[in-house]
């Protein structure tokens, strides 16, 4: 697997523990829809929160949140669509973003959005 690739599942397990000490409940990890995949889906005080996890090492090219585009927002939703009427869940939503950014020294920092973005 890519470099990459490993420290994004490294984020996406910080972050899921992260979620977890902050008394989220975790429902599913890596959920896929067509073309859509969503890092984590959580629940806490009766909302599903659908969350995209962002890892990188520097901000050379930006911050990690900025790389959740509109695109990435659309597919995101569509499968929130689907996993919400599977569920036959009635209640409220929300979409986060969890970023993730490690510095030099091996050590990071967590920057959770709450309700970062609602798509269209």
């Amino acid at each position: 697997m890519a470099q990459h690739n490993d420290l994004g599942k490294y984020g996406e397990k910080l972050a899921a523990t992260f979620l977890m000490q902050k008394g989220f409940e975790i429902l599913d990890e890596n959920w896929v829809f067509g073309r859509a995949e969503i890092d984590l889906i959580v629940y806490v005080n009766r909302i599903i929160v659908f969350v995209e996890v962002k890892t990188r090492s520097s901000t050379g090219f930006g911050l990690p949140e900025d790389f959740v585009n509109y695109s990435k927002q659309q597919h995101m939703a569509d499968a929130a669509d689907a996993y919400i009427e599977i569920m036959n869940h009635e209640g409220e939503v929300r979409f986060d973003i969890i970023s993730i950014l490690f510095k030099r020294n091996n050590s990071y920092t967590i920057n959770h959005i709450e309700d970062a973005f609602w798509p269209t």
